[in-house]
């Protein structure tokens, strides 16, 4: 049976959960519609080799910044086109020492009014999925690639995601996370570099940046949201990272007694 903190989970995604009469009142909501107790199962998605890192950038004008100068650099940016559209930068928020970092694609409308990433039903989506793994969203770190928001939420051109890259890396660098999660397809493939589909990037450990930082994909809380039929998936995903997680910081843990 799920505990309490997965069916707030699968109860945030729209999943119903099964619960037997006898049981004793749950802590969370349910749906009016029950799923069959199949769905109690914690699904679970075999680890498969690391993938082969992306190139380091070439750009290091930031590789010295902290983070004062580098949130001081972006609010600055005029490095694309977006510079002239944007109403601000979107630089990031969350434990400047997480040991999560989610990383999603661009700022939308809401983002840019208010200068903070994943805000909106997305956003409150995504703060859901992070208080599934048992943690709150000022316990985390939430970026994005672009900094600034493309007009009509269009998707980043190459050459704006490469303006940014220096950015994203420095601060990648400076958190030093124990585990990346990339959130939607366009932010998987311009991590890894890569136009591979998200349904085959998805389940496997993926390394990202000049130190090989652990990533793994998952699906964008906007589009889990146009498709509730792949919410299960995105669950699949979270359990995968939370197992992956535990496993990353026992090595290092073993590492530190070695």
């Amino acid at each position: 049976m799920v505990d309490a903190r997965q069916a707030a989970y699968l109860h945030a995604l729209g999943v119903d959960v099964y619960v037997p009469r006898d049981a004793a009142p749950p802590a969370w909501p349910l749906e009016s519609t029950v799923a069959p107790a199949a769905a109690l199962a914690t699904p679970v998605i075999e680890a498969a080799p690391a993938v082969q890192a992306a190139p380091a950038p070439a750009d290091t004008a930031y590789i010295d910044h902290g983070w004062d100068e580098l949130r001081a650099a972006v609010a600055a940016c005029q490095r694309c086109e977006l510079h002239a559209t944007r109403t601000q930068t979107v630089f990031g928020v969350g434990n400047p020492r997480a040991r999560w970092m989610f990383i999603g694609e661009a700022p939308g409308a809401e983002e840019d009014r208010q200068g903070e990433p994943f805000v909106g039903r997305a956003g409150q989506l995504l703060t859901s999925m992070i208080r599934a793994l048992g943690m709150r969203r000022e316990d985390v770190f939430i970026a994005n690639v672009l900094k600034c928001r493309p007009p009509n939420n269009r998707d980043p051109k190459p050459a704006e995601a490469a303006s940014c890259r220096a950015f994203l890396e420095r601060q990648v660098a400076l958190v030093d996370p124990t585990l990346v999660i990339a959130v939607g397809r366009i932010a998987a493939q311009d991590l890894l570099a890569t136009e591979t589909p998200i349904a085959k990037l998805r389940g496997k450990v993926h390394s990202f940046g000049a130190k090989g930082w652990p990533l793994v994909v998952t699906y964008h809380p906007a589009y889990l949201l146009r498709s509730p039929s792949e919410k299960r998936k995105a669950w699949q995903d979270l359990v995968y990272a939370r197992q992956l997680f535990a496993r990353l910081e026992r090595e290092v843990a073993g590492a530190g007694r070695a």
